[in-house]
């Protein structure tokens, strides 16, 4: 790797850097300019000489990715695409953490171009990049698998803190890149030894080089200069080294002074969270040989040095393309491939060979998505995942799809373009590489654990909604059903606490078929989605006798008309889920023998049901019928917006049990006397 030598404007980028900064925090009042100080020289370096990318193609497939997983210090990121021109100009760093500005508070993908994932939550940013490198290597294997040196191959390269390895996704994820053997994952811990609360060594005092290179990473160490400033000259060193090492991930610990050159707030936990003040700006300013009265000075000559690396992106794009040519003309049907997936287009009648399942046997519908997974997989290349060590129980695996890991391993079955993920017992660093994999931009990833343990994993799926990637989490054991396992593994209040994250659709199907639909709906969708599954057998509903699967795409449909005669008919509405709808169904026909007609509501996903026109859900939900009652084995604190003052919930507000699924099913009122009775209930209310 052959660099220009550095130039005294380069200094003069990098001190201005520091001092835009510390302007932009202290012109809000509030941010985190320490880091960003100390940090600019390390920023500025990868964006002017090591990064592969090009400020004008900032979507360009080879490109590098940089995640600042420290998102906090979201200056070092604004700073640096100020500089190379990606669209963040002055006036935007003026605005920092304002509203509407392009300069928010931490990093959000989607929002201002250059920035690749949204981070923040500490330990997320690494588990992302460790998603990318995955996905880089699988998308590899789609495109040009035969080539050891492709067009494709790029590098992840993050920036991580001393918060970022305290947080325990960020070890599980960095364990499993150590056994994926990412060459392409470059990692610079700050080691800066400072956080909100003072000296990390208060709480963090293990030897992080000797963890990662257990990890199987290769570790490169540079220590600050004795001044305090950053070893620049070493850092790129270890860069470079750092690119040229293709077998595994590499950790460069950097050691740094926080908020480095402020006379007095350099190395304090102060200058981590809080504006320095004027007289501290004014006095490192005056350090850094700037105008201590001049505020977000940016000279044109650093402006118009810092942003030739457009030209450069740009002929390093167009040399790109050329070869890229070369590609497509030798491999048309890749090509044609490529394209769909970059359009996000799906094949033609891809759904057309999902299983249709006969209602003479019952299955449960954790088993019903396995098989519609196979079939996915063989229309959708793209469709890749794996579980967290549960893919017998999660039935995640795609047959014949062979196990992600490098070809020097010496496990079963290891492709390193494999199908089959194995993220081992790693809830949240799973859900946090399904991010990165999905913000890679080719594929659809999927992975499966139980559904209580969807709370281990639960920054990682919020974070799937606010970015609105296309991950699929399949949660199955779901309810009581599960059984004798007991209360720790029973998910009582899971339902309800993620239908509370915007933007994730939670989904439970009635029956196989309801399954099948279902997933069709989440593909097409390309939006997060969690799957709730059963462990138990559920009985396959004859759609010969009451309506077929098509109205489970709008969440939630009339299943079973109280009088068919008359559709419109009907005393109370019974609205279910899951295991719960079949019970439903039965109670329907328990109330019809008392003579009171009940319809019957399968409510799949109630975020796809809240999205229909008004009209729609008039039609499943008339306002004109308000004796209603949910059932759903759970919390019911989700179906008061559609019981009304009138509805009863036949729910489950307690911690379940160790025995068997039907008893604690006759045990805790999920049973058709109770339905029936709490119908009869709701009537009441209804005639005073």
């Amino acid at each position: 790797m052959k660099l220009e030598a550095w130039q005294p404007i380069d200094d003069k980028a990098v001190a201005i850097s520091r001092a835009l900064a510390m302007d932009a925090v202290q012109k809000v009042g509030n941010g985190h300019p320490g880091t960003a100080m100390s940090l600019a020289p390390v920023a500025y370096t990868l964006f002017q000489r090591i990064l592969k990318h090009d400020p004008a193609n900032p979507n360009w497939i080879a490109r590098d990715r940089f995640i600042l997983s420290c998102g906090h210090s979201s200056l070092t990121l604004y700073i640096q695409l100020f500089l190379s021109g990606y669209g963040v100009e002055l006036e935007d760093l003026k605005q920092f953490r304002t509203f509407n500005s392009l300069t928010p508070g931490h990093p959000e993908y989607g929002h201002t171009v250059g920035v690749e994932t949204t981070t923040g939550p500490l330990g997320q940013g690494v588990a992302n990049a460790v998603g990318m490198a995955m996905a880089a290597r699988y998308e590899k294997g789609l495109l040009d698998p035969e080539n050891d040196q492709s067009i494709f191959d790029h590098n992840i390269w993050v920036i991580a803190s001393d918060g970022d390895l305290q947080e325990g996704v960020s070890a599980e994820a960095s364990s499993l890149a150590g056994t994926q053997q990412l060459g392409n994952l470059k990692m610079i811990y700050d080691d800066n030894r400072i956080s909100i609360e003072g000296d990390t060594h208060v709480a963090f005092t293990e030897d992080v080089s000797a963890r990662y290179k257990s990890y199987g990473w290769e570790v490169l160490e540079v220590n600050a200069l004795t001044n305090g400033d950053v070893d620049r000259q070493n850092l790129e060193l270890a860069m470079i080294k750092a690119v040229e090492q293709k077998t595994k991930p590499v950790l460069i610990r950097l050691k740094t002074v926080i908020a480095w050159p402020a006379p007095k707030a350099q190395g304090t936990s102060k200058s981590h969270g809080s504006a320095l003040g004027e007289e501290e700006v004014a006095a490192t300013k005056s350090a850094l040989g700037l105008d201590p009265s001049q505020s977000f000075y940016a000279p044109s000559e650093v402006i118009t040095h810092a942003r030739k690396i457009k030209e450069r992106g740009s002929n390093a794009f167009k040399a790109w393309e050329k070869n890229f040519q070369i590609w497509q003309d030798k491999n048309p049907d890749k090509a044609k491939l490529l394209d769909r997936l970059l359009t996000k287009k799906l094949p033609e009648k891809w759904e057309d060979d999902l299983p249709i399942f006969s209602s003479d046997k019952e299955i449960a519908t954790r088993a019903a998505s396995g098989k519609v997974i196979q079939a996915i997989a063989a229309s959708l290349p793209e469709f890749w995942g794996g579980s967290a060590d549960l893919a017998e129980s999660n039935n995640t695996t795609i047959d014949g799809g062979g196990s992600f890991l490098p070809k020097e391993s010496l496990m079963k079955n290891a492709n390193p373009f494999g199908r089959i993920i194995h993220f081992g017992i790693r809830e949240h660093a799973m859900g946090a590489i399904l991010n990165g994999a999905a913000l890679h931009g080719l594929v659809k990833p999927f992975a499966g654990t139980f559904l209580v343990f969807s709370d281990y994993m639960r920054g990682a799926v919020r974070l799937s909604a606010l970015m609105q990637l296309p991950v699929t989490y399949v949660w199955t054991h779901d309810s009581i059903g599960l059984g004798e396992d007991g209360p720790t593994h029973q998910p009582v209040e899971h339902l309800a606490a993620l239908r509370t994250i915007p933007g994730l659709d939670v989904i439970r199907p009635a029956d196989a078929n309801e399954v099948s639909a279902c997933w069709v709906e989440i593909i097409k969708r390309g939006k997060p989605a969690g799957l709730a599954l059963s462990r138990q057998n559920l009985p396959v509903i004859d759609r010969s006798r009451y309506e077929s699967t098509s109205g489970a795409k709008h969440g939630a449909y009339v299943l079973s008309h109280a009088d068919n005669s008359d559709q419109n008919n009907c005393q109370v509405i019974l609205i279910a889920t899951g295991s719960e709808v079949y019970l439903a169904l039965s109670a329907q026909e328990e109330l019809l023998s008392k003579g009171i007609k009940a319809r019957v509501v399968s409510a799949p996903c109630l975020e796809w049901f809240m999205e229909q026109p008004a009209s729609y859900r008039e039609q499943v939900l008339p306002n004109a019928v308000k004796a209603r009652v949910s059932i759903e084995a759970g919390i019911a604190q989700p179906w008061y917006r559609f019981l009304g003052d009138a509805g009863v919930a036949v729910s489950l507000e307690h911690f379940g049990a160790s025995a068997s699924a039907p008893l604690l099913f006759k045990e805790f009122g999920f049973t058709v006397e109770n339905i029936v009775k709490a119908a009869k209930e709701s009537i009441a209310k209804v005639n005073g």
